[in-house]
Parts: C-alpha cells; sequence; structure tokens
C-alpha cells in the first residue's frame, strides 16, 4: 500500500468541461469529510469524490448519472494501491453532453492523473515493541537499531537501571531486531511485541 506524501493537483478540459482534481492524504473519514468540505467548489456544477482509509471508503457521483463518477474515482484510488487518501474531481460543465462512458472516463481519467503524478510514500506494516536494556548497554542497543531500515524508536522512557525503548519494528525484521537485541545484551535484554 502507498500513502500520499503532500497534495497534488491535475485539470484537463474535455468536450469543453473542466475537470479538476485534488488528492490529499487524510488519516480518517473526520479529515476527508473535512477536507470535502473545504476543497468543493459552490460555483462547479459537480463536486464528485472518492476516499478511502485502510478498508473503509465513500464516494459520490454529486448529480451526475449513478456510477459514472465516484465509482471511476475510487478505483483510481484503488489502481494506485493507496490509502489515507481523499480525491476530488470538480466539473464545470461545458455545454456538450458526454454521455455514462464518457463521464466513466473523465472523473477516473482526471482522478488517475492527479495520482498517477503525486508523490508517494510505501507503507511498510510494523507492529509495536518493548526493549529493556541496562544503562550499560543503552548506546550500543539504540546505534545499532537506528541502522534498521524503517524501524523507529517512538518513546525512551528512563528506569533506576536503564530505559525502556518503545520501538515501531517493520514485519519484516522482527526475527532480525529481537536477534540483534539479545546478542548485544548477552541475553538480558529481549524484543517483546504489543
Amino acid at each position: 500500500m502507498f500513502q500520499l506524501e503532500q497534495a497534488a493537483t491535475f485539470e484537463q478540459i474535455i468536450k469543453k468541461s473542466r475537470f479538476l482534481a485534488i488528492a490529499l492524504p487524510v488519516a480518517n473519514e473526520e479529515e476527508a469529510k473535512a477536507a470535502l468540505a473545504t476543497h468543493s467548489d459552490a460555483d462547479a456544477n459537480h463536486n464528485c469524490w472518492a476516499w478511502r482509509t485502510g478498508a473503509a471508503y465513500r464516494f459520490s457521483d454529486d448529480g451526475e448519472p449513478s456510477g459514472t463518477a465516484g465509482k471511476p474515482i475510487l478505483a483510481a484510488i484503488d489502481g494506485q494501491s493507496l490509502t489515507n487518501v481523499v480525491v476530488i474531481v470538480t466539473r464545470w460543465f461545458g455545454g456538450i453532453l458526454l454521455g455514462s462512458g464518457g463521464l466513466v472516463r473523465a472523473y477516473g481519467g482526471t482522478a488517475a492523473g492527479c495520482l498517477r503524478n503525486a508523490p508517494m510514500i510505501e507503507l511498510k506494516p510494523s507492529v509495536e515493541g518493548l526493549v529493556r536494556v541496562e544503562f550499560s548497554d543503552l548506546a550500543r542497543v539504540k546505534a545499532r537499531l537506528q541502522a534498521i531500515a524503517d524501524l523507529a524508536i517512538a518513546e525512551e522512557q528512563f528506569t533506576a537501571t536503564g530505559a525502556d525503548l518503545h520501538l515501531r519494528v517493520p514485519e519484516t525484521e522482527i526475527e532480525t531486531v529481537s536477534r540483534l537485541v539479545s546478542d548485544l545484551t548477552s541475553g538480558r535484554s529481549e524484543l517483546k511485541i504489543d
């Protein structure tokens, strides 16, 4: 899965109708609704949209014939394997009817064009974990953990004898991190997955 790094836009004219797409990163349904309220243009004929956050999704044809706008926009999102995104395609009618197939191509194509050029980052599945280390091992363990790609030390809490390191560990690196922590501390510490 991928996620947008930042907002992106794309505009095209199709048979005198102007189509403007804006894609925005969102974390949840509330942010998607807020983005829709902020970026919909009241002067336009249609503000069609779709959003996806994980398995949850919604779409709207906003007055266009059923299935000709929202579903093609969602298909463009899914075609790029995106999550945590809202795409709004605004149409200003140019006087020429496009027909159902033309609308599907126009809305889906405008959304796809916007997403194709948008900067994205890959989301890698991760798990939360905890490592308790003594002060004598702390610097060495932290240095080696920070060298592992996509691993994050989310929080460090000091105790009387050392520190608790709260980690976000990529699923593909769990075994490596577990072995590393055990080896560096001669078995005094271990990775505990939440």
